[in-house]
């Protein structure tokens, strides 16, 4: 297997560009064919790898992992108290009618739990020809699938999103731009102060190149 790509390495932390289908930790119904990031890279660096947040399966970017007890404590600390600047591309369908809105609409994990309260900013950097946008997405929280659903209910789907576009029109589109079942959605880097250094780090990650490639389309 070719190893994950690897954006910041320390003592304490490992940041890596995670492939899209990859999940970032076992799941609670492990299949035999899954690709574990957690699993992989522990065994590429040869350390015991802790969890500090994670991304959805199908989108692509940085996670970090912490390879140190009290550095993971902290961090995850700072990831729930928001203290940790998120930065996502994306590739909708359709052309913003501004080049800058917030979407604060609430949202639930599933339809018998509550809703909470949910931010994200959106800025459009280039409408594309195919009714297209390259968009970055900045959460201000972190609620079950909010970028993917927010820019749903904005009426701009992300590309090859099977879960909240029809399937049939994912399909179709992915075999006409030839990005195939790709779901164009980027955790494109991560501002935060190191929580043992203290130094600010900004890792990032190489745009997605299906995004890059509907970018020259």
């Amino acid at each position: 297997m070719t190893p994950l790509s690897i954006l910041f390495q320390d003592e304490w932390l490992v940041a890596i560009d995670k492939p899209p289908g990859f999940l970032v930790h076992p799941s609670d119904q492990p299949k035999s064919d899954d690709l574990v990031a957690m699993k992989i890279l522990r065994d590429q660096i040869k350390k015991n790898i802790r969890v500090i947040h994670r991304l959805d399966q199908p989108t692509s970017g940085v996670v970090i992992f912490a390879t140190n007890c009290g550095a993971a404590r902290k961090l995850r600390k700072d990831f729930e108290k928001r203290r940790v600047k998120k930065r996502y591309l994306a590739m909708i369908h359709g052309h913003p009618s501004r080049e800058e809105w917030i979407c604060q609409a609430p949202l639930k994990k599933n339809p018998d739990s509550p809703e909470k309260p949910a931010e994200t900013l959106f800025r459009v950097l280039e409408k594309q020809a195919q009714q297209l946008a390259l968009i970055e997405a900045f959460p201000n929280s972190g609620r079950f699938h909010q970028i993917r659903r927010h820019l749903l209910g904005s009426g701009h789907p992300i590309v090859g999103d099977f879960r909240y576009r029809e399937h049939d029109l994912c399909k179709e589109f992915g075999e006409r731009m030839r990005i195939g079942t790709r779901m164009l959605l980027q955790a494109k880097s991560l501002e935060f102060c190191h929580p043992i250094t203290q130094v600010r780090l900004v890792i990032e990650a190489p745009i997605d190149p299906c995004i890059k490639h509907l970018a020259k389309i």
